[in-house]
């Protein structure tokens, strides 16, 4: 993530911009990256090693995430108007879709620029925007327990009892 933040060359007098960051010396030049489709897509590949598929053939901009194990998907990105997700535009917006377990589902959707699953079954999924109005650490957050609830199961064995 660090190589990701960057830093910003004001126009005017050519100069960097110091941004302090958290957990950072203040003082550290750096500008905090907002997580969009690319940082996310980055992100999703150093963490879990996964590369995006893209299922649709008529759609090369929805990227899928899937398991290895069991091909199920725990995040899916997409672009769409800013009113498919209860917005009051029609511009575009790169939105993900996450896998969110039904007791903080309510909880989740306090957050802003968290909404109820787009084109997603709505008790088991959340949408989030990748606008910069959803904070990084919920996204992260989210996605991890996408990615655990989605996640091949282990088969427990049953104990060997002997008939002697």
């Amino acid at each position: 993530i660090w190589a990701a933040r960057k830093r910003l060359k004001c126009q005017q007098n050519k100069k960097y911009i110091k941004w302090e960051s958290k957990g950072r010396p203040a003082g550290f030049p750096f500008l905090e990256v907002v997580m969009n489709r690319n940082e996310l897509t980055e992100y999703i590949k150093s963490l879990y090693g996964i590369a995006p598929d893209y299922p649709w053939k008529n759609d090369s901009q929805s990227a899928v995430f899937r398991h290895i194990g069991n091909r199920k998907w725990f995040a899916l990105i997409l672009t769409v108007r800013k009113s498919a997700v209860g917005a009051d535009s029609d511009e575009l917006i790169d939105i993900v879709n996450l896998k969110c377990d039904k007791t903080i589902l309510g909880s989740a959707l306090m957050n802003k620029g968290f909404y109820p699953a787009y084109h997603m079954n709505k008790e088991n999924w959340i949408t989030v925007a990748l606008d910069g109005s959803a904070d990084d650490e919920n996204i992260k957050f989210f996605l991890d327990l996408s990615f655990e609830l989605t996640a091949p199961k282990v088969k427990k064995t049953q104990p060997h009892t002997s008939y002697e």
